[in-house]
């Protein structure tokens, strides 16, 4: 019959099929339901979300911007471009709107790459560059992680005449390891001028200030260089999906032409220039993080675990030997009600990702930490 459905393992290209599908931090209401819990009573701390919230001038924008949630968004979202110019200090043009800034990433592998290209990114990269290579049926050049992070000359070494796109994440998620100013400059004129270098800059507002701007700077200098940032980390609107870029205006135009229509929404335009303007709730935000980080990293080292550098808002700690450690510390975790992530899918199967949360938070997820690691001994 014509309406049977039938599977048919065709369906799709080789190299979608081949894609392993994005898993995000599970759900408080999911862990409550296996678990048998009180989603009131649970933490999370696996998808390094602000534990202040949103600003309340973000709130209120979006309550008032949902009286017209009936009318498609502006496309080209005027004012929230604007006032990111202003705050990076580039023209308008300058400014291109993503639903988050994976949208950023993956647009630029949509403009850029094609079957029979390369693109190069780091092991222990996010996750998200892979897929995006995959789907267009592009070649991966996976260059070995330095103490975690990003060798950048290696990366620039392994660069080939197919190559179209570099992604670099700094810092970069899952490890948390940052590269310097002077080696970022060195990486960029490294890199041929016909070679697309995305910088992935999602934890930016987490760094001092001077090394926010850097990276603008190198743009004016590099027409190759996009900067990709997000409204998720910081400005706490992760589940409204807005992010952005900086690029000269000629690639711009290109990132412009494979990007959905209307992909980002009423309320996340007005939310995420409200959160702009909030810059007090950022510092409060960022200020809590470091005071978190902190607090976390004593706890981390009075158990005498390794944990790497973070320059984020999470941080990477290793609980075990054997490549199964973390899956099995965080399950134990979310039995006590405290969600962290496993990182199994970076290769990373003795470690785990925890976000910063509050003092609260962070003193729950250590305690859960404590008794899941005596109960594996």
């Amino acid at each position: 019959m014509s309406s049977e459905v039938r599977e048919n393992s065709s369906w799709g290209t080789p190299s979608v099929r081949s894609i392993q599908p994005y898993v995000g931090g599970r759900p408080i209401s999911e862990v409550a339901r296996e678990f048998g819990l009180d989603p009131q009573g649970i933490v999370k701390l696996a998808s390094n979300e602000n534990p202040l919230g949103m600003s309340p001038a973000a709130r209120r924008a979006m309550a008032e911007a949902a009286l017209d949630a009936p009318r498609y968004p502006d496309n080209d979202a005027f004012a929230l471009r604007a006032a990111l110019a202003a705050r990076l200090g580039v023209d308008a043009s300058w400014i291109v709107l993503g639903h988050g800034s994976s949208d950023i990433l993956e647009m630029a592998a949509r403009a850029l790459l094609a079957e029979g290209d390369s693109c190069v990114y780091s092991q222990y990269g996010f996750v998200v560059y892979a897929s995006a290579v995959q789907q267009r049926g592009a070649r991966h050049i996976v260059v070995p992680a330095r103490d975690f992070g990003h060798d950048l000359p290696a990366m620039a070494a392994a660069i080939e005449a197919s190559t179209r796109l570099v992604y670099v994440a700094n810092p970069n998620n899952p490890t948390g390891t940052l590269a310097s100013p002077q080696q970022i400059d060195a990486f960029m004129r490294s890199v041929p001028p016909g070679v697309v270098v995305v910088l992935d800059e999602a934890y930016v507002e987490y760094l001092d200030e001077s090394l926010q701007r850097t990276s603008i700077e190198l743009l004016r200098r590099h027409p190759n260089l996009v900067v990709s940032r997000t409204f998720s980390k910081a400005y706490g609107l992760a589940g409204l999906r807005i992010g952005y870029c900086a690029v000269q205006p000629a690639l711009g135009d290109v990132l412009n032409r494979v990007r959905s229509a209307f992909n980002t929404g009423t309320l996340a335009q007005a939310a995420a220039l409200a959160a702009l303007g909030d810059q007090d709730f950022v510092r409060r935000s960022v200020e809590l993080n470091r005071a978190g980080m902190r607090q976390l990293e004593a706890g981390i080292d009075e158990l005498g675990l390794e944990r790497v550098a973070s320059h984020g808002n999470f941080v990477l700690v290793r609980v075990g030997d054997d490549e199964a450690a973390g899956g099995r510390v965080a399950r134990a975790m979310l039995a006590q009600g405290v969600i962290v992530r496993p990182v199994d899918n970076y290769g990373l199967g003795r470690w785990l990702r925890i976000s910063v949360g509050t003092a609260d938070e962070n003193r729950r997820c250590l305690d859960a930490l404590r008794h899941a690691l005596a109960a594996q001994a």
